[in-house]
């Protein structure tokens, strides 16, 4: 009922566990834990209706005894600390699509009761509209593992990507706090570039945000502003991941995106999944986002996603504004989380204010193959609602064709990589 994460295949485990689990056995640095695997999914929901209620069937299902009892066990192997809940699909992590973040994830959750909850919230995650939109017309069984791994409080957090070429460059994303700030877009990361001979480069941003754990809740707070533009890593820092990167990257066999934390000065790998679709090329020296935000018309951000279309901004401040998107517009948001995915789907391109590259946005929308510019600051507000814009997510520029004085530009939505 409960696999030791050293023991983690993608069969059994699902691919984020399985990933973890290869890293382990391979003496990286990876959080202990273990998995709830897909048979005790299976066997949990076995005799449950199979219609359009699922997800609030399993929200109503009684964790059994049994497994609450095995997981009071595990947790008392790890010293019963705060842990990391997060979902190990069957669909997830793959090579063909990462499904970043569509499924449920919880951190700083203590108790074998609270875990049990957080678990059947993983298995529920199965079915929301986001997640049952990204996998439309995926093949085969859908099942949840649940992966259970010690909380890292974690100082700086962070996403690396791995070339598939490994004489270019290892991208580095950082910011202060916990991951989710960067891997869900809610603040514009440092962005470090490190050569094969070790050179660094840096681009800083300005981190207004982080995400701490404060008992059992995760606390959003402000950055002091003495440090908001200082570096989150040192280049020997970074030339650590960069390293830790590599290897994990033989390991794997291929190009991967790594989400990193440091705790108490020591760097960890919390995931690993291939690589679905290339981010654009580190930006020229002209290009990279600019604070304070230049003046309209010429807006600059991070390039997320290549191509260049020109359509309708339609600015969307959030959920309850979903409605007024229509298939071909250019989204302009303060930022984008899972719950967005439906919409990226009929998109044009996208625009936000905060977020780097390696972010979920970034990577949903290169698998749609649709243009995005992140991290434009107050760009919610420097645009305008049913104005013509382009937006160039190759060099990372956003055009008011109004304020330029030209016409729109006719470009193809890009192709899906």
């Amino acid at each position: 009922m409960i696999v030791p994460l050293r023991s983690a295949v993608a069969d059994t485990c699902g691919g984020k566990a399985g990933a973890l689990g290869a890293l382990l056995r391979a003496g990286l640095p990876v959080p202990g834990g273990f998995v709830v695997p897909f048979a005790a999914y299976r066997a949990a929901v076995r005799d449950l209706d199979p219609g359009p209620d699922r997800r609030r069937a399993i929200e109503a299902l009684p964790v059994h005894a049994t497994l609450i009892d095995a997981l009071g066990h595990a947790l008392g192997e790890l010293g019963d600390p705060p842990v990391a809940v997060r979902s190990s699909a069957a669909h997830e992590d793959t090579g063909q699509a990462s499904a970043a973040g569509q499924h449920d994830s919880f951190l700083g959750v203590r108790g074998a009761g609270a875990v049990a909850d957080a678990v059947r919230a993983c298995w529920a995650s199965l079915f929301t509209s986001r997640a049952l939109d990204y996998h439309r017309g995926a093949a085969g069984d859908r099942a949840m593992a649940v992966l259970v791994q010690r909380h890292l409080d974690a100082e700086v957090s962070g996403v690396l990507f791995t070339p598939a070429d490994p004489h270019d460059p290892i991208r580095i994303e950082a910011s202060w706090g916990l991951g989710p700030s960067v891997v869900g877009g809610t603040v514009t990361p440092d962005a470090y570039r490190v050569a094969a001979d070790g050179t660094v480069t840096r681009r800083l941003a300005h981190k207004r945000t982080r995400l701490d754990r404060r008992g059992d809740r995760l606390v959003t707070s402000d950055v002091p502003a003495a440090t908001r533009d200082q570096p989150a890593l040192d280049d020997a820092t970074a030339v650590v991941l960069a390293e830790l990167g590599k290897r994990i990257a033989d390991v794997r066999g291929g190009p991967q995106d790594v989400e990193w934390a440091i705790a108490d000065g020591r760097p960890w790998i919390l995931q690993a999944r291939p690589v679905t679709a290339t981010p654009p090329a580190w930006p020229a020296p002209a290009t990279p986002p600019a604070w304070p935000a230049p003046a309209a018309p010429g807006l600059t951000g991070t390039p997320g996603s290549r191509g260049v279309v020109t359509g309708t901004a339609r600015i969307i401040r959030g959920p309850r504004d979903f409605t007024r998107a229509r298939p071909g517009d250019i989204i302009v948001c303060p930022f984008t989380d899972p719950a967005w995915t439906p919409l990226l789907r009929i998109a044009a391109g996208v625009v936000t204010e905060t977020g780097g590259v390696l972010s979920h946005a970034a990577i949903v929308a290169r698998e749609h193959g649709i243009p995005a510019v992140l991290g434009v600051p107050d760009a919610t507000r420097r645009l305008h609602d049913d104005s013509t814009i382009t937006i160039d997510g190759t060099n990372g520029t956003v055009t008011d064709r109004k304020e330029t004085g030209s016409g729109p530009i006719q470009a193809p939505r890009p192709t899906r990589p």
